[in-house]
């Protein structure tokens, strides 16, 4: 079971806009617009998920899939504002395209946990159609230098992915993938160096030392930008720019395509406020192939 978020602040956030997530868009744009405690983000959140089943929920059944009682089901229902739990379904039938859920029987669980990954991959393209926010967030990312980029636990391998090819084209890209007493040591570090901004990664489960060390971050100048799996995650209070991309949950673990492409769409974003990316990344192919680095 996934963790509990933290308490809400204002904050910008991505919102899908137009195809396949226009059910999810709707939802968010629905729950934002109110303050939840959070429990009801949980609900929020899981409902976001499963936005076109979202309609054809029970109460029993929304319960189930975010792991509270029926009763917080209803006080949710209550606190946007519906007089219980079937005025709310009502409303998302209303708004919300009609479709029946997907036919669970069609195909086996690993099929079913790649048609989640294309659904998670339709819902960031139709984020990505308003490019404004990624574009904001790599020109924050390539003026900060050093960059630091903090991904702990499950986020370890898209800060790490992501590093590895950010380093071609930044000047000075530092991995934060620790947590303990060193974290808040090298976030100092890199302000001393003249940072600006820090970029997170931040899945399931959420490490209560990435929301501290994020709003240590915050408190020390650094302009947050963040990749998480929901606009409901805990980090989304102690982030100044959150760009919400959906894991898969459909297998024991969690699969991240949609957050991986998302971090190469930030690198693509940040290349363009680099004027000297091109000049580097020539310089790299040069090396590698005078070194004979690599046999293809």
């Amino acid at each position: 079971m996934k963790e509990a978020d933290d308490g809400g602040a204002d904050r910008t956030v991505s919102h899908p806009a137009g195809g396949g997530a226009d059910a999810s868009g709707r939802l968010l744009r629905l729950f934002e617009a109110h303050r939840l405690t959070p429990t009801q983000r949980r609900i929020a959140h899981s409902l976001v998920g499963k936005a076109e089943e979202a309609p054809f929920l029970s109460s029993v059944e929304v319960a189930e899939l975010a792991g509270v009682s029926q009763p917080s089901v209803t006080r949710f229902a209550v606190a946007l504002g519906f007089d219980g739990y079937p005025a709310l379904r009502r409303h998302l039938r209303e708004v919300t395209p009609a479709q029946l859920p997907p036919d669970a029987a069609a195909s086996n669980a690993y099929q079913q946990a790649v048609h989640a990954e294309i659904e998670n991959l339709r819902q960031l393209a139709a984020l990505l159609a308003d490019p404004g926010p990624v574009a904001r967030a790599g020109a924050l990312l390539a003026g900060s230098c050093p960059l630091p980029v903090l991904g702990l636990r499950a986020s370890g391998a898209q800060a790490r992915g992501f590093v590895y090819f950010a380093a071609k084209v930044h000047p000075d890209v530092r991995l934060l993938d620790e947590g303990g007493t060193m974290l808040e040591d090298r976030i100092d570090a890199a302000v001393r160096a003249g940072a600006s901004a820090l970029l997170c990664f931040a899945l399931p489960r959420h490490p209560r030392e990435v929301v501290d060390a994020l709003a240590y971050a915050r408190a020390a100048g650094l302009t947050v930008v963040t990749v998480a799996d929901s606009a409901f995650a805990p980090v989304a209070a102690h982030s100044d720019l959150l760009l919400p991309a959906a894991v898969g949950t459909g297998l024991v673990f969690d699969t991240a395509c949609a957050p991986m492409l998302l971090g190469r769409a930030l690198l693509e974003a940040i290349c363009d406020g680099l004027p000297d990316a091109q000049a580097r990344l020539e310089e790299f192919d040069a090396h590698a192939a005078a070194r004979g680095m690599f046999v293809d």
